[in-house]
């Protein structure tokens, strides 16, 4: 009678050994060692504990039966048998998967190491999740034992057949596979394995897309540099954007796995990488575990934020700060007025506008979390500081970022801290700065309304109507054309208009021909009493002024209120056509009538704007007008401003 295996003691495994060998040379085949009565995996039901215990042992000490048998046995023998007969607990099965892992020696080494493939192919489809892990484990190891042939020839066919296969266990499996044997192949082959992989990325199966995601990482480190750019980058944006993606993998794996993945993107040699990595940190934190989410953040998420702040590519800080205000929803108070605020004062002042702008468009998220004078005491001083900078661009950029930042603010908070900046942009000393000013304002009344330009804006307008300095006086002009139409007919007509005709008397001949542009702009605006009775005389007035330019533009405007007042059916008389030489508008080019030097009206009107039009063109050249002639005209105007403007 065989002796029964004396399970865990040193003699009893020798009578074991022994008792293969006598197996072996007796000719007995594989199954016979497995499953004859004298065998030693008998075939019996495997739900039977003690007989499991036995099945398992017997898959423990299977090197030691492809001793017994040799090479070539084991080869032809030992492991088709294992193929064919793969059906069993998963603890066995899972012994099983790491034992081979380690045969390739005992197939006869390299050279044969790809027949331990097949085995381990259909132990990488079963359903259980640890037995399938292991055997990718196992074919990872033997795929570094192969020769860069027996690779092509059949290592990588098995990726494929995993990758292509009907069931979402072996698509799984393949995931872990491609990064080994994408070095050693060819171009060809290359090829084909990344399209694989884009497959699993997009697999109707969340598991699937789950586990080429994890993969992502270790897969881009073998592609190539433009690969990586033009597939792998792609790829993790759709991936990072999938709703089940984070969520389905759970805490445990999100943050063993994906966590450090996602450290390993954001601090990517490549800017793209970077960009898109940093545009959603903001949506991996908020699916993290809520159980300790900020723990994770403040010590895994935020040390590699803090160094894409101050990152050299200006696409990456955009990105980063269009998500980066969110974070303080999650952080909380404390952690936000302590990790956060630094962060977003060095982003208020990058030399980006785009970084700027993101980080002033989301100011709200952080306005919910600290509250308004918090932010008040944090952000708006930097705020201020570049409203007020040496450099007129940084300002202008500032100013065009003012309408989103009231609302952001509110009307209170903004008339208490930024009102005044506002006014004084409208007598800055470059030209672009009071422009923007002025557009500025008509998009804060479109914002605030009506009633509030009444009371705040209006009034402090028409007050530089009477200022010393006559570019501040046509700034008044251009206010009032860029809020006749945000604040409507009434108060244009009552408030606004009076003001404009009053400056018709102005001694500055620009001053004047700005007053006939400016009833021509809001002409359509009045009702038709205040066209005949108020505008149309003091045009007509205009049009009879000495300066050429006067002239000019005031029969120009004549003749819009004319076609106007025809629109609306009110009479018209005939002499009240624009005649003259204003009613051409090429008149400069018209014969010269006797004693009259249009060359010289033509020269002095030249002289007149030219101040006006360097300034605007001093935007585009990076000058500054303090520089130039024109600002020698205002040079000695700081004192005569009124009392709310913001000093320097």
């Amino acid at each position: 009678m065989e002796p029964s295996l004396p399970l865990g003691l040193e003699t009893g495994l020798a009578c074991w050994a022994e008792r293969v060998r006598r197996l072996v040379n007796r000719g007995e085949s594989v199954c016979s060692l497995f499953l004859g009565r004298q065998g030693l995996y008998p075939a019996v039901s495997p739900a039977s504990p003690p007989r499991r215990r036995l099945r398992l042992n017997s898959i423990k000490k299977l090197s030691t039966i492809a001793l017994a048998l040799g090479v070539e046995r084991t080869r032809t023998e030992l492991l088709p048998f294992l193929t064919d007969t793969i059906y069993d607990e998963d603890e066995v099965l899972l012994a099983l998967a790491e034992q081979l892992g380690n045969f390739t020696g005992l197939v006869g080494g390299p050279d044969f190491a790809h027949c331990l493939l097949p085995p381990l192919e259909s132990l990488a489809t079963v359903e259980e999740t640890v037995v399938r892990d292991k055997a990718v484990e196992s074919l990872r190891q033997i795929s570094q034992e192969h020769t860069p042939v027996a690779l092509e020839a059949h290592f990588v066919p098995l990726v494929k057949r995993l990758a292509s296969g009907d069931w979402f266990t072996s698509r799984t499996s393949a995931c872990g596979l491609f990064s080994v044997c994408y070095p050693r192949a060819s171009n060809a082959v290359k090829a084909e394995i990344r399209q694989h992989f884009r497959s699993l990325c997009s697999d109707d199966t969340p598991m699937v897309r789950r586990a080429a995601a994890s993969k992502l990482g270790e897969f881009a480190k073998v592609l190539e540099l433009d690969s990586v750019k033009s597939e792998i980058v792609p790829l993790f944006t759709n991936l990072a954007s999938d709703e089940q993606l984070q969520k389905a993998v759970g805490p445990k794996i999100t943050l063993h796995d994906l966590i450090p993945a996602f450290q390993n993107l954001l601090k990517d040699c490549e800017a793209e990488v970077r960009a898109a990595a940093a545009h959603k940190v903001k949506e991996l934190c908020e699916n993290l575990p809520t159980e300790g989410r900020e723990t994770i953040i403040m010590n895994q998420i935020l040390p590699y934020v803090k160094e894409l702040v101050s990152d050299t590519n200006q696409h990456v800080k955009s990105a980063l700060a269009s998500v980066i205000m969110g974070l303080s929803t999650i952080l909380g108070k404390e952690n936000t007025i302590e990790h956060l605020l630094p962060l977003f004062l060095a982003q208020l002042k990058d030399e980006c506008p785009e970084v700027r702008l993101n980080i002033i468009s989301n100011l709200d998220c952080v306005n919910e979390v600290i509250g308004i004078r918090q932010l008040s005491q944090s952000l708006l001083p930097a705020i201020v500081e570049l409203a007020e900078d040496a450099k007129w661009r940084v300002r202008l950029a500032i100013i065009e970022y003012m309408p989103l930042l009231a609302g952001q603010l509110g009307v209170e908070f903004f008339d208490e801290k930024l009102n005044s900046l506002c006014m004084a942009w409208l007598v800055d000393h470059v030209y672009a700065i009071r422009e923007a000013a002025t557009n500025n304002l008509m998009k804060l009344v479109q914002k605030f309304g009506t009633e509030w330009a009444q009371n705040t804006i209006v009034p402090k307008v028409l007050v530089m109507a009477n200022d010393p300095n006559y570019l501040h006086r046509m700034t008044t002009l251009f206010c009032i054309n860029a809020l006749s139409e945000a604040c409507g007919q009434e108060i244009t007509t009552k408030q606004m208009l009076p003001i404009v005709l009053k400056m018709a008397g102005d001694q500055v001949a620009n001053v004047r021909f700005n007053v006939a542009k400016s009833l021509q702009k809001i002409g359509p605006i009045l009702d038709t009493d205040a066209l005949q009775e108020e505008v149309k005389p003091v045009l007509q007035k205009l049009g009879q002024d000495e300066d050429m330019d006067v002239k000019y533009f005031a029969q120009e405007a004549i003749s819009a209120v004319a076609q106007r007042l025809r629109k609306l059916d009110f009479p018209v008389k005939d002499s009240e056509e624009p005649s003259g030489p204003g009613a051409d508008k090429n008149h400069f080019l018209r014969p010269r009538g006797p004693g009259e030097d249009t060359g010289k009206a033509h020269r002095e009107r030249a002289a007149r704007v030219a101040p006006e039009e360097a300034v605007g063109a001093a935007r585009f050249r990076g000058t500054d007008v303090a520089k130039g002639p024109a600002y020698q005209l205002h040079v000695h105007t700081e004192t005569h401003l009124p009392n709310w403007k913001l000093q320097n």
